[in-house]
């Protein structure tokens, strides 16, 4: 209990960082347009990609944006909890379930940070296509997600770091398939 108090307390700022997070991530047209598996892993996926965007556009701020990146991945990772409980994980079992949801975090993490750090769209696909499309492979939709994150990464470079500490983000405008050639 005494040690709660000396404890930095989460802002309302960074439960909306957040929740713009959660709200991209479930945009009807990633699951419609672009084929994203409207499933827990996939949705999961889905806020994984959006929270990479964030902690990459807050990295190198400061201390303060690190301290509002380290919350809302806090947040993140207690929600995956709560949600984990919700659907009747047993106690026992949620710290092994949180943890393998971690590695994948910092998995996808890497494998994306690294196409982007080189802007190789197609290195970026790839790596969509290993992690969100795993059951049926969807080459023009990994193209176009992949277009969308690097799009992503300037639409956020381009936001002032106090319009994102406050939660005022904008997403670009997710790409359709419409017009793209099948690959099957």
């Amino acid at each position: 209990m005494v040690f709660g108090l000396f404890r930095r307390r989460t802002r309302p700022s960074e439960y909306a960082l957040y929740g713009a997070i959660v709200a991209q991530a479930r945009q009807p047209a990633f699951y419609a347009a672009l084929s994203v598996p409207d499933t827990v892993d996939g949705r999961f996926d889905m806020m994984i990609l959006h929270a990479v965007l964030l902690f990459r556009r807050l990295q190198g701020e400061g201390k303060e944006a690190a301290a509002t990146s380290q919350a809302v991945f806090d947040l993140f990772f207690r929600d995956m909890d709560a949600s984990l409980r919700e659907m009747g994980i047993s106690d026992n079992r949620v710290p092994k379930k949180v943890r393998k949801m971690a590695e994948a975090f910092y998995g996808r993490a890497a494998a994306y940070g690294e196409a982007l750090d080189s802007g190789n769209a197609q290195d970026l696909a790839a790596a969509i296509g290993r992690n969100i499309f795993t059951e049926a492979a969807n080459p023009p939709a990994c193209d176009k997600l992949a277009l969308y994150m690097m799009d992503a990464v300037k639409t956020l470079a381009d936001l002032p770091l106090d319009d994102i500490m406050t939660a005022k983000l904008a997403w670009p405008d997710v790409p359709s398939l419409e017009g793209t050639p099948n690959h099957d």
